[in-house]
């Protein structure tokens, strides 16, 4: 099993066709450097495909997720943004991760 500490998710979108160099080179540029036990998930520009980088301490792994219906919740951003284990589980199933970010509180109405 590959230990995951932290994931991170890009909002800048990502062809595709990109193998593992290019997505760890992307990853170093976004991210600042790839670390152990970090998961790194980047998007097509139509949110249709998502591909995730793990480095696990010795090396690294690349997998592709595509969905057959809708579309993978993202927004533009500044590039990166944290993710809890929740919304990384809402947003690999298409669902709005976003809203799972302060635990369902309402503040304003």
């Amino acid at each position: 099993m590959i230990r995951v500490d932290a994931l991170w998710l890009s909002t800048r979108p990502l062809d595709m066709r990109a193998g593992t160099e290019t997505i760890l080179a992307q990853v170093v540029r976004i991210f600042g450097e790839a670390q152990p036990h970090h998961a790194y998930l980047f998007a097509n520009r139509r949110g249709t495909r998502l591909k995730v980088l793990v480095h696990d301490g010795y090396g690294v792994w690349l997998a592709n997720r595509r969905l057959n219906q809708g579309r993978f919740q993202l927004r533009p951003g500044d590039g990166r943004t944290g993710l809890t284990r929740g919304q990384f589980d809402a947003l690999i199933l298409g669902l709005p991760w976003e809203r799972l970010a302060d635990g369902g509180v309402i503040r304003v109405l």
